[in-house]
Order: structure tokens, then sequence, then C-alpha cells
């Protein structure tokens, strides 16, 4: 197990290379051996060079098993976190690892991997969190901030994630009406004219009437979606939503319920 995690480390620094390329079938049986070994004799205490050398194998993805990717967090005796409910001390752990690169290059992975998620259930929260790692990412791979800078910028995110997780939890609503909600509230001018009240109500409507109404072909046929439009916009105009900004919101809307219909038909 000391020679795999050697070998671990050593593949790590170079996976890139054709080299490395060539033998990673043989590095892959030997870290699934050493994997089982650990498991066997229930060895949960790592050292932080192999927890280390574990997430840049994680961030490199080099290491493959019959086309899967290793679990290194289970090979390494972690639990791999969950990013919806992401601790302090995850965090704290992820800051304070002895290769700051190695921390950098985890948390984009984790936030990356959290937003293609999103990106399936969310359409204003994933399109605004992907601005925000973007702005981030580029000004780290410019040399604009430094690695130290990027990792407290990517937990700041990683943290504005969980809050807005929460936040629709404490609005009362479930995950699909905070989709809803945030179509809704896009626009700043709608949430200080509608408040979160009436914004609420909107989305729960549009969840119920949107849902009845959806077939399984109806992003394909314009008359259906006519239909579903003429429908939002007359549940905007019965709560008063702001009729400047109805245009904006019914796109925005019905492209969140493209997102979700799939689960609805």
């Amino acid at each position: 197990m000391q020679v795999v995690m050697e070998l671990s480390q050593a593949f790590a620094l170079c996976a890139a290379t054709d080299e490395a390329t060539a033998i990673r079938d043989d590095v892959s049986f030997f870290q699934a051996l050493q994997a089982a070994l650990n498991k066997k004799l229930g060895e949960n205490r790592k050292s932080p060079e192999q927890i280390d050398a574990a997430i840049r194998q994680l961030v490199s993805k080099a290491i493959t098993t019959e086309g899967e990717i290793i679990d290194v967090f289970t090979a390494a005796g972690l639990k791999k976190p969950d990013i919806g409910i992401l601790s302090p001390q995850f965090l704290a752990e992820v800051r304070g690892l002895k290769h700051k690169n190695v921390a950098a290059e985890l948390l984009e992975k984790l936030l990356k991997d959290e937003l293609k998620l999103r990106s399936k259930k969310n359409l204003v929260q994933s399109q605004s969190f992907a601005e925000k790692l973007k702005k981030t990412l580029n000004g780290y791979h410019n040399r604009a901030i430094s690695t130290m800078q990027v990792i407290e910028e990517l937990i700041t995110l990683a943290k504005e994630m969980d809050a807005a997780t929460k936040r629709g939890e404490a609005l009362g609503l479930t995950e699909d009406e905070i989709a809803f909600y945030d179509a809704l509230a896009a626009n700043e001018s709608a949430v200080q004219a509608m408040g979160d009240d009436k914004l609420k109500l909107i989305a729960a409507e549009l969840i119920t009437q949107v849902r009845k109404s959806v077939t399984i072909d109806w992003t394909l046929r314009e008359s259906a979606r006519a239909k579903i439009r003429v429908m939002v916009k007359r549940i905007l105009n019965k709560y008063g939503y702001p009729p400047d900004l109805q245009d904006d919101a019914v796109k925005t809307v019905l492209k969140q319920a493209e997102l979700l219909c799939a689960d609805w038909v």
C-alpha cells in the first residue's frame, strides 16, 4: 500500500503525459487493489500526503478502471462530500490543504459538477453562478488573482450556492417552485415591485397550471408553446406583475418549464 501511494503521487505529477497515459491501466489496477485492501483492513486514518495524492487523482480524472473513474475519496478513506450541503468543516479542510493549487482545482471541479446538476433544474440560478465561476476562474488563469484568493472566492461561491438552496427552504417552496420563483425574480425591479409573498403565489400557480398543460412534445409544437405562453402571461397579469417586465419573464418561465417538463409528463 505504501508503494502504491508513492506510485499515485508520482503519476499525479505527470498524468497528462503520453508516458503516463500508456501505463494508466496498470496504475488503475494497483489503485483498485489498494482500495480493496484499505476497505478490508478498515484503515480509516490516512496521511496528509495520501489525501493530497487522492484528491489530485480526483481532479485529473486520469485513473480509470473498466472505463469508470475510481472513487479516490473512498480509496483515501474520506467521505465524499455532497456540495449541496457543504459544511464549514469540509471547506476548512479544503482551505487547509498543503498544496493550494490542488485545493483550487478540487473546488473548481466540485463547483462545476454542482452547476451541471443545477442547470437541469434551475435556469436562473445555474446561469448566475456559472457567470460568477467563469469570472473568478478567468482572473485566476490570467494571474490577476493569487491561488489563495481564488480558493477564498470559490469557497464564497460554494457558500452562496448552499445559501440559495436554503433560501428556497426558508421561503417554504419546493425545488420546482423556487426554480420558477427565481425565473420571476431574475429582474430586481420585479422583486421590489411585487415582494416575496406575491412572487411565491405566482410561482406556485405557475407550477400547477404549467404542469397540467405540458405534453411530451409541447416544446416542438408552436401551437402548444403559444397556449402555455398565453396562460403564463394571464397569471402574471392576474397578480399585477409589472407589464414592462412581462415579456422577459414569460421567456424565462418557458425556458425553465422546458428544463422541468421531462419529469412531469
